[in-house]
């Protein structure tokens, strides 16, 4: 049985070309960057470029950019840093109520240490609205936290309307662009953020690396303590193979991100009209048009998602329910229950994330598979559209349903 990954927006399949570009740097060139031998310096060359490679994708400047291990670090360094290093002038964070972990927990953190966070509300479809944030705004107000694209539901945030309004008031804006990243054009000075975050193996690259867009004047304090190692906000001996490795993928996304996007957004829209017209009582979750190319998320009414997960892993396919690092989580999606929904509704949620390696014929296939699992689910499940009681529950009206169908059409 051929095996079909949907499941990119958790990790994605290295390229060839960046664990070629990795592997010298494990074997001839294993200096220390640090060091002033030959065997150093070539590491620090090759570090330089990378970095240089990095801040081309988003259109920075290399000091502007900070290697980390990864995107959560990247947020707690942001958020962590900022906040420390600027809170003789206040102690007010503003974030949405649909953020990552990394970003929420950090900042439940942040709360317990004298830090006051206001979570902005989101419409059905996942946006924050710039007004909200307008009206949140306070005198001590210090930084806005709002993700680009959301990693579930693949709705792209209006960030350039919003950083224009942190920066109005002389606020920081930081954005976790983890999601983004490499698959949609990202110009950190057109949009006017101050600090963005980013992971390499979300486009391509290895896991265990990352960076953080500093704007220069922005100050941080760091998080580790040490041999003051990028620029002092980041001790730790480099990782050089996997700066390389961000640096071939993001040299790669530059190449390729124009044609990858405009496959994948076709592929998407061949799913969600197929899955929304072949799978009764089902929806989308997230904006129609303004998400991830990659990106489509249901929901279907009678059924819980992580059946379903394990139903089509055993036909070949590769899906999740959510969040890579909230799926062993017996709760409802923070971000689910954020739209409006119901927790019957969000456990009924099936997030597909599409790569560049995919297939239009593995979409087909899916979209000729998926419809038998739900039926089967339904039938056993005692929560289902034959049970009178549960068919008249207003969060499994035929009236939202059609609100949807009509909308995708």
């Amino acid at each position: 049985m051929k095996r079909v990954y949907f499941d990119n927006s958790a990790t994605s399949r290295t390229d060839q070309a960046v664990i070629d570009a990795m592997l010298p740097f494990m074997k001839e060139h294993y200096g220390n960057p640090s060091s002033l031998h030959g065997f150093g310096r070539e590491a620090k060359k090759a570090m330089d470029a990378s970095r240089a490679s990095v801040a081309k994708l988003i259109n920075a400047d290399p000091m502007e950019i900070v290697f980390t291990s990864g995107g959560t670090e990247s947020d707690n360094l942001a958020l962590k840093g900022f906040v420390f290093a600027n809170k003789n002038k206040g102690k007010h964070i503003i974030i949405s109520s649909i953020e990552h972990h990394a970003v929420l927990h950090t900042c439940e953190y942040l709360q317990k240490n004298g830090f006051e966070i206001t979570y902005l509300p989101v419409d059905s479809d996942g946006i924050v609205h710039p007004e909200t944030l307008e009206k949140a705004i306070r005198p001590d107000t210090i930084l806005v936290s709002i993700m680009h694209a959301n990693n579930e539901i693949g709705t792209i945030e209006p960030i350039g309307e919003l950083a224009k309004i942190a920066s109005s008031r002389s606020i920081a804006f930081h954005t976790d662009a983890v999601q983004t990243v490499g698959h949609v054009s990202i110009d950190v000075k057109s949009e006017g953020v101050s600090m963005l975050s980013m992971s390499a193996h979300k486009f391509y690259g290895p896991k265990g690396v990352g960076a953080l867009y500093v704007r220069k004047g922005i100050r941080l304090e760091p998080l580790l303590h040490g041999g003051g190692h990028e620029r002092g906000m980041r001790s730790s001996t480099e990782n050089v193979p996997g700066i390389v490795g961000i640096g071939k993928a993001s040299e790669i996304a530059m190449d390729e991100m124009k044609t990858e996007a405009e496959k994948l957004t076709r592929l998407r829209n061949m799913m969600i009209d197929g899955v929304l017209k072949k799978i009764p009582r089902s929806n989308l979750n997230g904006h129609r048009t303004k998400r991830l190319p990659n990106n489509a998320n249901f929901r279907f009414d009678f059924i819980e998602g992580e059946g379903l997960v394990l139903r089509m892993d055993m036909r070949g396919f590769a899906l999740s329910t959510g969040s890579a690092c909230s799926t062993k989580s017996l709760e409802p999606s923070h971000v689910l229950i954020a739209l409006g929904l119901k927790p019957e509704q969000a456990h009924g949620s099936l997030r597909i994330s599409m790569g560049k390696d995919n297939l239009e014929e593995e979409v087909n296939q899916f979209i000729d598979a998926l419809p038998e699992e739900v039926a089967k689910l339904r039938e056993m499940s005692p929560y289902n559209e034959a049970n009178p009681m549960v068919a008249n529950e207003p969060w499994c009206s035929s009236e939202d349903h059609d609100h949807h169908e009509t909308e995708v059409r």
